[in-house]
């Protein structure tokens, strides 16, 4: 039997859609994201049991070691759990300005370290429809794995903006200060 007349998806806003598509997106990261996790655990205790064997330790040298990894994987998941925002980094210096915010050089409070903070402002993503691209190009930056991209340490977002807190490159513009790519 033939379906007459509109379909579901066809009487939805784009808006809609789009909302749709980045929830679906959201919860396909998440659940891929939890998986790699629990690998990558999975990894690391396989990694520290083969290097135990090869060292030929003893069954309490084995607990002790055992006993400690596990209190820095703990200690990793509670650290990724760590709800940040805004308040959590001092604000030093505007270093760049985009089409949809600016960078600034930050501190976070509680352990000293300078990153770059790159501020999106969320309407303006929405309203050039951008909003797919800003997923990927955080999608990446969290993958990515290489001296050639830049790490990404925490992402966080407020009712107006995204933050992306990356780690700082001075001088890391080089199409602005040294002109190295002139055909773009």
């Amino acid at each position: 039997m033939a379906m007459t007349g509109p379909t579901p998806c066809s009487s939805m806003s784009n808006h809609t859609k789009e909302r749709v598509t980045m929830t679906k997106v959201t919860l396909e990261n998440f659940y891929s994201n939890l998986i790699a996790q629990h690998e990558e655990r999975e990894m690391r205790q396989k990694k520290l049991e083969q290097m135990m064997e090869e060292e030929g330790l003893k069954d309490e040298e084995k607990r002790i070691r055992r006993s400690a990894h596990a209190q820095k994987e703990t200690e990793f998941l509670r650290l990724k759990r760590t709800r940040l925002g805004l308040e959590d980094f001092e604000s030093l210096k505007v270093i760049g300005r985009g089409a949809f915010g600016e960078v600034r050089l930050v501190q976070k409070k509680d352990t000293g370290h300078v990153y770059a903070m790159k501020i999106l402002r969320k309407a303006d993503m929405l309203e050039k429809e951008q909003v797919g691209h800003i997923r990927a190009e955080r999608d990446i930056l969290v993958e990515a794995d290489s001296l050639w991209v830049v790490k990404m340490f925490y992402s966080f977002q407020d009712k107006l903006n995204l933050y992306l807190i990356m780690e700082f490159l001075p001088g890391g513009n080089c199409t602005k200060s040294k002109g190295c790519f002139p055909s773009l």
